[in-house]
């Protein structure tokens, strides 16, 4: 059995996910743990049954950072971290470590270590990594409804927001596979279930990602000029032509546009006055063209807001007297209501 009853208590801290390998492995310097690995491509472990000593032990862990340092190089040097193959590579490193920390006197640790290595020798001379996920160590190939689940990730249109939830369930699928080979279904379940969440996040994160953007709204502009006497606001001071208006944009909403969900009406004024009376004369000004548009029979949804003076079209700077100034600021005083459509 790989995980013998009478192996050595684990001396080693369990799995923390992407931070695992950084770990401060017993004055092991990351100088040093480069220098072993510059002795061949890509270092094996010490064999199981050597790996008794402390300096066994430092010298696997300088060759876990050191392929840890592997995968940071490529991210800095521009692959993202999220890769399908980067990912990967980080994962087969990290449940490699997991089993290793376990004491797993099998060969797995060695088997996903070289997966790792092998996917990183590969992108750093620029190569196809491939797409196949093997199942090492004579691993036993568990879930195949996931496996197909994985496949039709791989051709989905928004798998780039999928690929390292995929790329990670794969790998944890081995790993579970690995195990009920070894030690029985007991030892393989946790590694099914993290499969399975991964495999649920990465279909949901596709899903959004192909999603496509909702159409940016149609923006109607109205003067407040137009429609209200100056520094007015209720229905009662609605000019004839504004209420033309209103009473076009009405007939609009509700015969020409055919996926229209809901409406946001916006009240902006000028910058005279003060920030508060602007604020609440804009805020006004917004729920008087919502009431009015109800009472026309526009009966989709309508938010009204007001933004005051913080959203000015001109600035009219030195422009007098004071009812030149008015006259300049006119594109500011406005009522904008946004269109939002259905895709």
């Amino acid at each position: 059995m790989k995980k013998s009853p009478n192996k050595k208590p684990s001396l080693y801290p369990s799995r923390t996910g992407w931070s695992l390998i950084l770990i401060a492995a017993a004055g092991l310097s990351l100088v040093s743990a480069v220098a072993v690995a510059q002795s061949t491509n890509n270092p094996v472990l010490t064999p199981q049954q050597d790996r008794i000593t402390d300096r066994a032990i430092h010298r696997d862990y300088g060759i876990y950072r050191e392929t840890q340092q592997r995968i940071k190089t490529l991210n800095d040097g521009g692959r993202r971290v999220a890769d399908y193959h980067l990912s990967k590579a980080q994962c087969w490193l990290d449940v490699s470590f997991h089993e290793y920390s376990r004491n797993d006197r099998g060969g797995f640790p060695q088997a996903a270590l070289e997966e790792s290595q092998r996917i990183l020798t590969a992108l750093e001379q620029k190569q196809d990594a491939g797409w196949e996920t093997p199942l090492v160590n004579d691993a036993e190939k568990l879930r195949p409804d996931l496996w197909a689940r994985y496949d039709a990730l791989k051709q989905h249109s928004g798998f780039q927001c999928a690929t390292q939830q995929t790329a990670c369930a794969e790998v944890e699928l081995v790993h579970a596979g690995n195990e009920i080979r070894d030690a029985g279904w007991r030892h393989a379940k946790p590694y099914v279930q993290i499969a399975e969440d991964l495999t649920g996040r990465a279909e949901q994160a596709a899903e959004a990602c192909a999603r496509p953007a909702p159409p940016a709204p149609i923006k109607l502009t109205l003067s407040a000029d137009a429609l209200f006497r100056f520094d007015k606001s209720t229905q009662g001071d609605l000019l004839i032509k504004g209420r033309e208006e209103l009473d076009e944009m009405a007939d609009k909403l509700r015969n020409g546009y055919a996926h229209v969900k809901s409406l946001t009406v916006i009240g902006h004024t000028d910058r005279l006055g003060n920030n508060d009376y602007n604020q609440k004369l804009s805020e006004s000004r917004a729920s008087t063209v919502k009431a009015y548009l109800q009472q026309r029979g526009v009966q989709i949804p309508i938010k009204a807001e007001g933004r005051g003076l913080t959203e000015q079209i001109v600035a009219c700077e030195g422009v007098t007297p004071r009812k030149a100034l008015i006259d300049c600021l006119q594109p500011n005083r406005r009522v904008e209501v946004l269109v939002h459509e259905d895709r």
